[in-house]
């Protein structure tokens, strides 16, 4: 498989640490706030490499972190009179029934800030004991980035534009790129945590390196671990600094490969909160299903900017709407879990689906995951399949390898995964949902009784309200909502 390594700026091949197993930090959210667009299009990209690399046949081991220590935490701590803990505990909550919501795996390890203040602080004692950190007047920790001779090496960022004389004074730095570590407790409107550096708190960039190198990282490789991932905001001076201050400390890089997501936009404009224009999954998810969002976020190739609008998100439904056709055709019902499978049942599954398809979906997506490539091979799967059934109904053999390939796209995309009943059902509330239901059993008796004047009215009111009738063998009648 090939990735685009953001370090290098090209695709490379993507060659393990260790043969059979591939280790991923993807940097989580800041937990001050629900989770926005952002969040969601990062979350869902990750975790379809995560279940491609599975299907290649590697055990994937993923972290994703929580950063629930933060200036804006503490400041809406204050605001709202809240305790930090159970702010954060709230937002991380909200967080992870989004993701579940849009079908994102829960990573292998989850670690929250305040769980490693003790690791954190041992590292940062170990760049003291380096002499590559240092204590600023006010308590502050800063790493000494002058004394990194490859700092700037991972976005190739320099910035030499500072004033020695602004800094001394203000700050206290040696040089304006140094950042802190550690900072120290500042009284009343403050967290502070006691620890062996004094009571304070960890900075940004330096819990992703405590948490790798605590839960993640080889101690026995050139590398701490295979991919490190993340929004490409978070490229400079966030990862930055993670490679910085790893690198001080262990010696060696900590990630051989890095890839960042492109940001998703709302008029034009980057998602961020302090522009106003914040778009939240929760809001989102008021109004579409969580597959649905999904669909459309990973619809666009993961490294380019997405401008969300609802007028994209429906026309990229249609495809969604096409897989379900085909299920609702082949009378499918998925068997495939979205926990992380057991490589046997992925074998199994890529037996059983049709070898064309297969090979044309893998080969796309092992061109970093080449998501436009592959959802055309799918367009043309359920083109081909449909076309064949059309002339073929009842060839079981072929309706088994195309159930195979549905599953495999589930697998791999997390896209197909409800019934197709309920699929097209979505978006009906419980009072419409009983006042159809109501009206076909109105219906089903007036045909009973031969009133067919009255059972035409029903579907034709049903069809104003946007319902569509389907009658089944059986006195069966089906409805969706067009």
């Amino acid at each position: 498989m090939k990735i685009y390594d953001s370090r290098l700026k090209e695709k490379v091949d993507l060659v393990p640490l260790q043969s059979n197993e591939i280790r991923i930090y993807v940097c989580g959210p800041t937990v001050y706030d629900n989770a926005h667009l952002g969040h969601a299009r990062s979350a869902i990209n990750f975790d379809i490499l995560a279940r491609f690399l599975e299907t290649l046949g590697y055990k994937v081991i993923m972290a994703k972190n929580f950063t629930d220590i933060d200036d804006k935490l503490i400041s809406k701590s204050l605001q709202t009179n809240i305790p930090i803990e159970k702010l954060a505990q709230t937002y991380i909550q909200s967080y992870l029934a989004d993701m579940q919501s849009l079908n994102v795996r829960r990573a292998n390890f989850e670690p929250k800030a305040t769980e490693f203040l003790e690791s954190i602080s041992e590292f940062i004692q170990i760049l003291l004991d380096k002499q590559v950190a240092y204590t600023l007047p006010n308590g502050d920790i800063c790493l000494e980035v002058a004394k990194d001779p490859q700092y700037g090496s991972l976005s190739k960022h320099v910035d030499n534009t500072h004033s020695i004389h602004r800094i001394a004074i203000e700050e206290g730095k040696k040089d304006s790129r140094d950042f802190v570590l550690w900072k120290a407790y500042k009284g009343e409107t403050d967290i502070g945590y006691d620890s062996k550096l004094g009571k304070g708190r960890p900075g940004w960039h330096i819990e992703c390196s405590a948490m790798v190198d605590s839960v993640l990282a080889y101690k026995d490789k050139e590398y701490c671990i295979d991919i490190h991932a993340g929004g490409a905001d978070l490229f400079f001076p966030h990862h930055e600094n993670e490679a910085s201050q790893t690198r001080s400390y262990a010696n060696k890089e900590i990630a051989k490969y890095w890839m960042h997501n492109g940001f998703v936009t709302i008029n034009g404009e980057k998602m961020s909160k302090s522009l106003g224009n914040s778009f939240f999954i929760g809001d989102a998810l008021q109004a579409y299903h969580g597959e649905i969002i999904r669909n459309y976020l990973l619809s666009t190739h993961y490294r380019l900017p997405l401008n969300f609008n609802e007028v994209d998100l429906l026309v990229s439904k249609k495809r969604l709407d096409r897989i379900y056709r085909l299920k609702k055709r082949l009378l499918f019902a998925p068997t495939i879990a979205h926990e992380q499978q057991p490589q046997d049942g992925l074998e199994q599954l890529l037996n059983r689906c049709d070898t064309t398809f297969k090979e044309n979906f893998i080969v796309a997506l092992s061109d970093d995951l080449n998501i436009s490539l592959a959802l055309s091979v799918i367009e043309e799967f359920l083109k081909e399949a449909n076309d064949y059934l059309d002339s073929h109904p009842k060839d079981k053999a072929y309706k088994a390898k195309a159930c195979a390939n549905l599953e495999l796209i589930d697998s791999v995309l997390g896209l197909g995964s409800l019934d197709f009943l309920s699929y097209f059902q979505l978006g009906v509330g419980s009072q419409q949902r009983e006042h159809i239901e109501n009206l076909i059993a109105k219906r089903t008796q007036a045909k009973k009784e031969k009133n067919f004047a009255l059972a035409d009215s029903i579907r034709k009111q049903l069809e104003k309200e946007e319902i569509l009738l389907m009658d089944k063998a059986g006195g069966i009648t089906e409805w969706e909502k067009l």
